[in-house]
C-alpha cells in the first residue's frame, strides 16, 4: 500500500470539492429519500427505499475513499518544466510515430487522472515513460494494442 499520494493542487481542490458536494448536497438528498420511503410503510417491498439505501451506501463508500486519499495526499507543486524536463503538472504534446497523430496530455497524479480530459497519471505506463524526458525524445510504451512510439514535441 502506498504511504503517500502525490497530487497537484488542482487535483487536491477537485477532490475536496467532490467531497463537499457528496456530504453537503447528495447525502442529505438520499437521507431524505430514505426517510420519505420509510413513511410509506412496508419496507420489505419498497423499491425506492432499497434503491435509496444502495445509493447511500455507494455515496458513503466514495466519501470514505476520498477522505482516505486526502489523508495520504502530499500536494506537489506543479513542477511543470524544470529545464524542459517532463514532471508532474507538465503539459506534453506528443506525436505517435508513424501515424502523425498528435496528442496533448497533462501529467497528473494517480487520483486526478482522466484520459478523456487529457490528464494522464504519472503512474500509468505512458506517464512513467514520459517522466524526466525532454523535447525531441522518443519513448516506447507497451500498450494493449502493441508497442507504441511517441515523440515529444512540446513541454509546457
Amino acid at each position: 500500500m502506498v504511504d503517500t499520494i502525490s497530487i497537484t493542487q488542482e487535483g487536491f481542490e477537485e477532490l475536496q470539492a467532490e467531497l463537499l458536494e457528496l456530504k453537503d448536497v447528495k447525502m442529505p438528498k438520499v437521507i431524505e429519500r430514505i426517510s420519505n420511503a420509510r413513511e410509506q410503510g412496508d419496507l420489505s417491498e419498497n423499491a425506492d427505499y432499497h434503491s435509496a439505501r444502495d445509493e447511500r451506501d455507494m455515496l458513503q463508500a466514495r466519501i470514505n475513499a476520498i477522505e482516505e486519499i486526502l489523508l495520504k495526499t502530499t500536494v506537489t507543486a506543479s513542477v511543470k518544466t524544470v529545464a524542459g524536463i517532463i514532471a508532474l503538472g507538465s503539459t506534453v504534446t506528443l506525436e505517435i510515430v508513424g501515424k502523425s497523430k498528435k496528442l496533448t496530455y497533462v501529467m497528473s497524479g494517480e487520483y486526478e487522472s482522466n484520459p478523456a480530459e487529457g490528464k494522464i497519471s504519472i503512474e500509468s505506463p505512458v506517464g512513467k515513460a514520459l517522466l524526466k524526458k525532454s523535447k525531441g525524445d522518443k519513448v516506447e510504451v507497451q500498450t494493449p494494442a502493441g508497442q507504441v512510439t511517441y515523440k515529444i514535441l512540446e513541454i509546457k
